[in-house]
């Protein structure tokens, strides 16, 4: 039975996980895991069924789990619980998804750090932890510049009928959906989040369009004016990005830096090459 080495970074909608073994890598995808979502009991039957059978007869000695909501020390030890009684004798690490980003997009140098995915976060990193963080408060309140905000901007110009005629075929062609099937998703079922962030690609899909360039650039915007702006280090150091969303359309978060006099950094999809490199 040989020894390994787990490195986790989950979202809100899929987590990945990296099992280093003898110098090699393997990488698995499991659903997201929010732990404003689940309990241990699910998240550890999740991993069970999800995890545990791609990792055959390793004998995992470390996890390194990065995740979103572990920030608030009840999610860490929620998670860290289900994960520690899937992995006995495991040594276990459960913090959260801005300190991958950070640790990937900066390494041990200064920097400003930002997730784009389908919640949204930031913060200042000092090349050995994050120093400051500008509050994220979840995709009600929150989430400027996420998935699930830009998701629920294009939900709310379907449903006011704010868009024309051509995108609003484009979107009863692409979803096959209904305002009362929409309003239960939302308000009624289980991750809502992850709901609404499944709309964003309509937004990837119709570049040029007018209103979605609006959409796009308003809601990054947001990011930027309510977030970024408030670190004094950005004057002087550069912002880096990680997400689906800071990926995809990297081309109006280099619009923004140069609107603010912000030097862009690194924008990746996702952090785990750096992660593999931090712990490996």
């Amino acid at each position: 039975m040989t020894s390994s080495k787990l490195i986790a970074d989950s979202g809100a909608t899929k987590a990945e996980w990296c099992l280093l073994e003898n110098r090699r890598k393997k990488i698995i995808f499991t659903q997201g895991i929010s732990p404003y979502f689940f309990n241990a009991e699910q998240i550890r039957n999740l991993l069970l069924k999800e995890l545990c059978p791609n990792l055959k007869k390793s004998k995992i000695d470390e996890v390194h789990y990065y995740g979103t909501g572990c920030a608030n020390p009840a999610n860490a030890k929620l998670v860290k619980t289900a994960i520690q009684k899937t992995f006995p004798g495991a040594w276990v690490e459960v913090t959260h998804d801005l300190m991958a980003a950070a640790r990937s997009l900066c390494g041990n140098q200064k920097g400003i750090a930002s997730i784009l995915g389908t919640g949204s976060n930031s913060c200042y990193y000092n090349g050995k932890k994050i120093v400051k963080n500008s509050p994220g408060l979840g995709y009600v309140l929150g989430d400027e510049g996420s998935g699930a905000y830009l998701g629920k901007k294009v939900l709310q110009y379907y449903l006011y009928e704010t868009f024309d005629e051509e995108l609003t075929l484009k979107f009863e062609k692409g979803f096959s959906t209904t305002t009362i099937e929409i309003l239960e998703n939302v308000y009624r079922k289980p991750l809502p989040n992850r709901y609404l962030a499944g709309f964003a690609i309509f937004l990837a899909e119709n570049r040029g369009h007018y209103m979605i360039e609006n959409i796009i650039e308003d809601g990054l915007n947001d990011f930027f004016f309510n977030h970024l702006k408030r670190y004094k280090e950005i004057l002087s150091l550069p912002v880096s990005f990680v997400g689906s969303i800071a990926y995809g359309f990297k081309d109006v978060l280099q619009q923004l830096c140069q609107t603010y006099k912000f030097e862009l950094g690194r924008v990746i999809k996702n952090p785990m090459e750096g992660l593999v490199d931090f712990h490996g």
